[in-house]
């Protein structure tokens, strides 16, 4: 036991013994090793008599897992009678072991088919193919302003009939070429088949910002870069997260208390899909009915906020009561307040940070808490005493004001699209929305905050896991996980070589005035952060983004260079949200037994792929479509993101971190939210080492679950994630049928009547501030530099 503790590096014996004692846990020495390595775990469930789940089966060998050919489905689908987290044996003593995480089991089986056939023609061809067509949809579709791209669920929902169709349609011969030979059709078109698939595409549905930045250079800057300069600069930004979440797998997909909510979602949607359900039970509703009527009833409704009534969308119902009483707006509006109404009937606003049947209670809870105590405590004080002269602006608006109260004019301090000092002391310093300037600061205490929190609660693990391989973990889908070889080390660290040189190559070649010494710095800066932002993103489904300290750090190291400051953010948050989204599609590949090296060869043919249509297909949009990107485009291609991304590079690359934050300036104070947020975990931490009983240590969150899942929990475990995806899959078709029938046609259809213009025609969205200034007057200092 005095070896365990030393191992695991984490709190004491006798604390983990008073919490045992807390949750009536039995003092069985073997299982105090397994329930050490979770003590860190807030998603981990301490009330379990055991730290593994165990089904009864007949005919199972103890401690072996059998595979099944024709099911794949989550455990709450086999005859079985399900406990939270206790053990049942059958009569022959047999058990077959399970994810200790009943969200886990909710959408995962734990059996595996190794003869079903994943290495297809189906697979190639509907994969590239897809990888193709989305990104160069979206990234055009992206330059119209209202517009809708298309998502990972959509294309995981539709890849099935298409595979179907392949599976009816495809003659079933084999083809022989260069020694081997491989079936047109091998078979029914299956789960594994539908995960590389979707793989395939979600790594690259998000298009690359190296676009964006091509772009800014072309219709701001007049430089015009090849495509050939594009694609090798663009593999770099998109394969190199690759590299870095490739060789830290051991950290953040094969432990089993990563378990990406997000991706059991994804998971719960194919098996609802593919499984057959055993035999019928006349006591449920089958789970491939309910989702399909979850998706109906939402896309139905989502008509009504979407598009017959908004009202119900942003139902900032204090304001139409009084719509001109300019605090009431302020504190109660949706548009431009502070959203104290907290009332939607809308799932795409309810879910807008991420699907609250899916996030975990306690990070919710955590979330709504930090939400309210900044955003309807901090924010008002602030507010009413005018502080940054907040109360000449709106309290909450997504854009920068000048010292007259109108949104900030860039154009006034460019010229030749280079940020001109003269112009800027002659104009307006920046002013910032009071939750705009704290969401800053807010930001500030996050990067420190991660990394202090790593450190103290994970360290030993991390240091534990260095020392791990897939052999060493025993989750039982590590343990199905086996029967695949992994992707050889050696494959990452030279996918990030070549990243690398190609890199060094391309920031030179394209004169991008990013040095070669920043260009490893944002390497470096990407580095330190994929393991802290990837736990954190793993156990709470929150994703965080390095691009705002990316952004502040450049506008200090490389001030007045707009296309430096934009590609350093775009290397180093790139890096790290690729590494994300590998680390997850990794995961979800091993929730569902698909092997390592086909994900890998499929993300890294489909990321050249996908990388060389977008870029082409946006060539093609900026050349062809008359008067892209003027606000009087007939079509209302006005590029607003690209416009948000020059916005950016002029404010932090022109203006800079050093006019904004540095002392002697307004926003100066956001900076000592460094310090406080490499503060606060330290206490938390400490309070929760020596009264590991305590409420702030967070071990009884998931106790705490909601009401279905707490008092209905086999229905929690047969529909939530269901649910989840049937509700968003709903919305996502609601949204691209509305915009193909009603928006997009010229003119569009729009249904002028109270319930859509009564949110409208109040001061909350028409951003009236506290304060007014009469004609010819200023706030703020009287001179700026």
């Amino acid at each position: 036991m005095e070896d365990t503790a030393e191992t695991t590096g984490s709190p004491s014996l006798s604390d983990f013994n008073q919490l045992r004692h807390r949750y009536s846990l039995p003092d069985v020495p073997e299982d105090v090793e397994d329930d050490m390595l979770h003590f860190n775990d807030p998603n981990w469930d301490f009330n379990a008599n055991s730290s593994t789940l165990s089904i009864s089966t007949d005919g199972v060998e103890h401690k072996r897992w059998s595979k099944s050919s024709t099911y794949m489905g989550p455990s709450s689908e086999v005859d079985t009678e399900l406990q939270d987290s206790k053990a049942e044996f059958s009569s022959e003593g047999t058990q077959v072991q399970d994810s200790p995480y009943p969200e886990v089991r909710a959408a995962v089986a734990n059996t595996d088919d190794p003869t079903m056939v994943v290495n297809t023609f189906r697979v190639w061809f509907l994969g590239l193919l897809l990888a193709m067509i989305v990104p160069a949809f979206n990234a055009v579709i992206s330059l119209r302003f209202p517009y809708v791209i298309i998502s990972v669920l959509f294309v995981q929902i539709v890849t099935l009939p298409l595979g179907k169709f392949m599976e009816w349609a495809l003659p079933r011969y084999r083809i022989s070429a260069f020694g081997h030979s491989f079936s047109l059709n091998p078979g029914p078109f299956n789960i594994k088949e539908h995960t590389l698939i979707a793989v395939m595409v979600n790594v690259v549905i998000d298009g690359t910002t190296i676009t964006d930045i091509s772009a800014t250079a072309r219709i701001i800057f007049d430089d015009h870069w090849s495509i050939g300069k594009q694609f090798f600069l663009g593999l770099v930004l998109h394969l190199l997260g690759f590299s870095f979440a490739g060789a830290l797998r051991q950290f953040l997909v094969w432990p089993s208390s990563m378990i990406w909510p997000g991706v059991l979602v994804r998971c719960a949607l194919l098996n609802a899909m593919h499984s057959n359900f055993g035999k019928n039970d006349k006591k449920h509703i089958s789970r491939e009915r309910f989702l399909y009527l979850a998706c109906i009833c939402s896309f139905v409704w989502y008509w009504v906020p979407g598009y017959l009534w908004t009202g119900l969308s942003v139902f900032n119902w204090v304001c139409w009561i009084a719509p001109n009483n300019v605090i009431i707006n302020n504190l109660f509006g949706t548009v431009n307040g502070l959203g104290m109404g907290l009332l939607t009937f809308d799932w795409a606003q309810i879910s807008v940070v991420g699907s609250p049947l899916v996030i975990p209670w306690w990070a919710q809870l955590n979330m709504f808490g930090g939400f309210v105590f900044v955003v309807w405590f901090i924010c008002p004080i602030l507010w009413a005493k005018n502080a940054f002269y907040s109360q000449y602006i709106p309290i909450s608006a997504g854009e920068s004001f000048d010292n007259t109260g109108n949104p900030y004019n860039l154009s006034a301090v460019v010229t030749n699209n280079l940020f001109d000092q003269k112009k800027y002391e002659q104009y307006s310093p920046l002013f910032l929305p009071i939750t705009y300037a704290i969401s800053y600061g807010t930001i500030f205490a996050t990067y420190p905050a991660i990394l202090v929190h790593t450190f103290l609660w994970y360290r030993h693990d991390v240091v534990r896991q260095f020392r791990h391989s897939l052999e060493d973990e025993t989750d039982i889908h590590a343990y199905l996980m086996r029967k695949y070889p992994e992707v050889p080390r050696w494959w990452f660290i030279a996918l990030g070589t070549i990243c690398i040189t190609l890199g060094i190559i391309s920031v030179e070649i394209c004169k991008t005035g990013l040095p070669v010494w920043a260009f490893f710095f944002s390497v470096f800066f990407a580095m330190i952060f994929v393991i802290p932002f990837g736990i954190i993103q793993a156990i709470t489904n929150q994703q965080f983004f390095l691009s705002a300290l990316s952004e502040i750090t450049i506008g200090y190291i490389l001030p007045g260079r707009p296309i430096a400051a934009m590609l350093f953010k775009t290397i180093s948050s790139d890096t790290v949200s690729q590494a994300m989204s590998y680390s997850s599609d990794l995961k979800f590949g091993y929730y569902l037994k698909v092997p390592p090296r086909l994900i890998f060869i499929g993300q890294v043919l489909s990321s050249m792929v996908a990388l060389l249509s977008q870029i082409v297909a946006q060539q093609w949009a900026l050349t062809h479509i008359p008067d892209i990107c003027s606000p009087e485009q007939k079509n209302s291609f006005v590029c607003p993101n690209l416009k948000l991304f020059f916005t950016s590079s002029i404010i932090w690359g022109g203006i800079g971190p050093k006019r904004l934050f540095s002392p002697g300036t307004i926003y100066y104070p956001m900076l000592w939210f460094f310090l406080i947020g490499a503060i606060l975990p330290i206490p938390a931490f400490y309070l929760a080492r020596r009264r590991p009983r305590s409420v702030l240590a967070l071990r009884q969150y998931p106790r705490c679950i909601w009401f279905m899942r707490r008092f209905h929990f086999r229905w929690w475990m047969r529909y939530n994630y269901l649910l989840s995806t049937g509700l968003d899959a709903g919305v996502i078709f609601g949204l691209i049928i509305i915009f193909f029938s009603v928006q997009l046609p010229k003119g569009g259809f729009n249904l002028n009547w109270w319930g859509n213009d009564v949110w409208k025609n109040t001061a909350d969205a028409n951003m009236i501030p506290w304060k007014t200034l009469a004609p010819n007057t200023t706030f703020g200092p009287t001179t700026w530099s």
